[in-house]
């Protein structure tokens, strides 16, 4: 059976949203997951899972989630090599060039673990809305699909 670890950082709920439906997908395409907030996770939980999944906000103008900077810090220091990774979050586009740079930023970092982007990353502006489920359950689609090869 796949396994899977979805991380979420959120102020209004708009992540635990995103998460919630990722792990949601991935409960119905038959993977076991777990979902967990940032500030209580530590990252070398994606070390036992096949799929990795971080849904970040971004806040004021690019920074990374304050409760979950030391999760950002240790996981680009793991070796993630065979595992297929995913990052999808929401920020605000009000911020012009600021807009969801937290998920591009932990795309880099799972990219330095060795792990293997398993799809696009996903950016959503607030709330989830229903073209962003259907690219949302796409998104877990696909890691699940590169994860079963």
């Amino acid at each position: 059976m796949i396994t899977a670890h979805v991380v979420y950082a959120t102020i209004t709920g708009n992540n635990e949203d995103i998460a919630d439906i990722v792990t949601e997908a991935l409960e119905d395409a038959d993977v076991q997951v777990e979902e967990t907030e940032i500030s209580q996770t530590d990252p070398s939980v994606f070390e036992n899972v096949d799929i990795c999944v971080v849904c970040p906000y971004t806040y004021d103008e690019g920074a990374l989630p304050e409760e979950g900077m030391d999760f950002y810090d240790d996981l680009s220091e793991l070796d993630l090599k065979g595992k297929i990774f995913g990052v999808a979050g929401s920020g605000d586009v009000f911020y012009e060039e600021f807009y969801n740079t937290s998920v591009d930023k932990f795309e880099e970092a799972f990219e330095k673990t060795g792990a293997t982007k398993g799809s696009e990353s996903i950016k959503i502006n607030l709330e989830p809305d229903e073209k962003d489920i259907e690219k949302l359950d796409h998104f877990t689609s696909e890691l699940v699909a590169k994860a079963g090869k």
